[in-house]
């Protein structure tokens, strides 16, 4: 069994509580689904955002999920000139045989264009 990465970004309407924790969920649970994660196998998910999100921590949206017996933590990414705003990415370590090749990493909304080559199934609306 190996450690392995799930990478995911969402774009976040608004900078509001319910936009964000929403948000966060919504990418969740398309990472977990979509890679068949059990919560007992899950190591850490760390979550940044970028600075112009500051109404709610991502991992409050995970613990709400149930997640809360899992390590969170939040950080903010660097504020680089022309970068998408609005943005939440995440990051599951995830304990599992399945190889690199197989795992779905989740790129929701406007996001998606930040990994084009990472998104295909994860492109949701």
């Amino acid at each position: 069994m190996a450690l392995r990465g799930v990478r995911g970004a969402v774009t976040v309407p608004c900078d509001d509580k319910e936009s964000i924790l929403h948000s966060t969920a919504d990418m969740l649970r398309a990472a977990i689904e979509r890679n068949g994660i059990r919560v007992e196998d899950i190591a850490a998910i760390l979550f940044a955002v970028t600075q112009d999100l500051t109404a709610a921590f991502p991992a409050e949206a995970a613990r709400k999920m149930g997640l809360d017996k899992v390590p969170l933590l939040d950080f903010v990414s660097p504020g680089i000139q022309g970068a998408m705003n609005r943005v939440i990415r995440m990051m599951i370590l995830w304990n599992t045989p399945v190889g690199l090749e197989q795992i779905h990493h989740v790129y929701l909304g406007e996001a998606a264009r930040l990994r084009p080559d990472l998104s295909g199934e994860g492109i949701l609306p």
